[in-house]
């Protein structure tokens, strides 16, 4: 058990690490990446998820993600009682992930002055504010990445393909669905990072649009418990 909650930790950790890594060399001012466009992004959060689950995968499930692992449990391949200390480990490695991006980008979070763009790096926001619109985003994103996961499951597939296969996935999601809210599907990887913000002494920063918090919590809840409903219905196992 301890095992699998330092595979979660570490998972976590690297997907932020890697994750925002990208959205802050992209968003923050002065750096060699800067305005290199949300392709980019989309690409950086695909291979960080594909490596994150890499190093994380001989330790534990690496699910990464508590919206996954409330899907995992309500599918019934993985025990209740699993479910807290994964999710507390998720946040935790996502919090520290996010403090290593912060002092990686320390100096360009010094220079960067809108507090939009420090936020950004941090956690995700909508591109336009619509309460309903919003929580569908995540709902539906969430929905495609469980299920594909779930569905990935039923082939017999070459050890690493898998992974390689949801990296993929997670570019598509943000080609596809993700340009209307940045696309969280993950509760750990916005609300850790969010709450890291509030914590964090940068200049210009701004308060962390807490009114819109819940939705990246939420939302990927509900398309997990969608994807396994889905799953189900349809027998796909």
């Amino acid at each position: 058990m301890m095992k699998e909650i330092f595979g979660e930790f570490l998972g976590t950790l690297l997907l932020l690490l890697l994750g925002n890594g990208v959205v802050a060399g992209v968003v923050l001012p002065k750096t060699k990446s800067h305005n290199s466009g949300w392709i980019v992004i989309t690409m950086g959060w695909g291979i960080a998820v594909a490596i994150a689950a890499f190093v994380s995968g001989n330790l534990g499930p690496a699910h990464l993600n508590p919206a996954l692992t409330i899907g995992v449990a309500l599918k019934g391949d993985l025990p209740w009682e699993s479910v807290l200390p994964y999710i507390l480990a998720q946040f935790a490695g996502a919090m520290v992930g996010q403090f290593l991006v912060f002092l990686q980008f320390k100096p360009h979070y010094l220079a960067e002055e809108n507090p939009a763009n420090i936020l950004g790096t941090f956690s995700t926001g909508p591109a336009i504010k619509d309460t309903f619109s919003n929580l569908i985003s995540e709902i539906l994103g969430t929905f495609v990445l469980v299920l594909t996961i779930f569905a990935l499951g039923l082939y017999e597939l070459q050890a690493g393909l898998g992974t390689f296969a949801v990296g993929t996935l997670i570019v598509g999601i943000g080609l596809s669905l993700g340009g209307t809210t940045g696309y969280a599907l993950n509760p750990a990887r916005d609300l850790g990072p969010r709450i890291m913000h509030s914590l964090l002494p940068i200049p210009n920063k701004g308060n962390g649009d807490w009114s819109y918090a819940w939705i990246p919590v939420v939302g990927p809840i509900i398309g997990a418990v969608l994807a396994v409903a889905v799953f189900s219905l349809f027998r796909l196992k």
